[in-house]
């Protein structure tokens, strides 16, 4: 697999297909001991060199699973990160069930917490879980309506912390990509994670995430390219979602339209849409997860199969993609 892309300005270097925990922690449904090793095992027998996770993926499941699996690497030969923002304290009731999507049952509860003494906190607290030495980047975990208290407490925490060496890169991660926009305007971040806002679906953030990355050197990961699930089969399957809720009959019918210029292409949709979001120079890679070994080797797989132009061409005169977005090359695509 193709590696040498930049993830910000300290010397991380990743490929096109990064690895993301959160369906290893539990997310939706229980993914056993067992098939979560195989998944980690899959992705780096597959080239897989950057694991991203965060405390609040199954309550710090997916940081125990992901540390369990790097503790056999050596550490110089992946990059890492996780986040802040949801520091992880003892449930009051006890050992509880999850309430935010995950298959667990835990004595911890999350506390948003985006001070500068938060960060310190969730930091160690992560590399405790994961067993593990050091974290190459950080990003700010969904501050959507804690703007301010990230702007005046995380941002400069992370800044410091970069400074001293102990990180070597930090941004955001969001499901939005206004204000990453902001963020990447106001502070010194060098890396954001933008999730479902930049694929072959929708290209919102070209009008604000996007032109203010490329102007400030900072690097984009582009996570959710599969928007839920509606790209992520040759054709959305009867109960797709998208943002995690059910897709309305206007988003099915639009992926439906996209799908069948793919297969007018000979080409798959899952292919282009992982293929198309590394398009854009300011993308390093593409963040997305799996539940199974099987799965890991199809997304890789995908990475690798040839898209003719032929096929962004025809998406783009059937009004199905923005006209200025940018396009991957025959030298771009893996």
């Amino acid at each position: 697999m193709v590696s040498g892309r930049a993830l910000g300005r300290a010397g991380l270097e990743v490929g096109p297909y990064a690895f993301g925990v959160a369906p290893l922690a539990n997310l939706g449904h229980e993914v056993t001991e067992e098939d979560a090793a195989s998944a980690l095992e899959a992705a780096w027998s597959a080239g897989v060199r950057y694991f991203d996770t965060a405390p609040h993926y199954g309550l710090g499941l997916g940081e125990r699973r992901l540390g369990a699996f790097l503790a056999t690497k050596p550490r110089n030969e992946f990059v890492l990160s996780t986040k802040v923002g949801r520091v992880l304290v003892d449930n009051p009731l006890g050992v509880q069930p999850d309430d935010e999507g995950f298959d667990v049952r835990s004595p911890l509860a999350r506390r948003r917490d985006y001070s500068a003494d938060g960060v310190r906190r969730s930091l160690d607290d992560s590399l405790e879980r994961m067993g593990l030495d050091r974290i190459d980047a950080v990003f700010v975990h969904d501050p959507d309506e804690f703007f301010r208290e990230a702007l005046e407490g995380a941002f400069p925490a992370l800044d410091q912390l970069r400074r001293e060496g102990v990180i070597a890169s930090y941004g955001a991660g969001m499901n939005q990509s206004a204000m990453l926009a902001d963020f990447v305007l106001n502070t010194d971040l060098d890396v954001v994670m933008c999730a479902g806002r930049y694929t072959l679906l929708e290209q919102g953030a070209l009008d604000d995430l996007l032109p203010a990355a490329s102007a400030r050197g900072v690097s984009v990961v582009a996570a959710a390219v599969f928007n839920s699930g509606l790209l992520a089969r040759d054709r959305p399957a009867p109960g797709s979602t998208y943002d995690y809720a059910p897709a309305s009959v206007e988003l099915l019918a639009r992926v439906g339209a996209i799908a069948d210029v793919c297969e007018a292409n000979g080409v798959s949709l899952p292919a282009a849409a992982l293929q198309f979001t590394l398009g854009h120079p300011a993308v390093a890679t593409v963040c997305t997860g799996a539940r199974s070994a099987e799965q890991v080797r199809r997304n890789a797989g995908l990475f690798d199969l040839t898209i003719p132009d032929s096929l962004w061409a025809d998406l783009a005169s059937a009004g199905l993609l923005r006209a200025d977005a940018p396009l991957p090359t025959k030298e771009e695509t893996p």
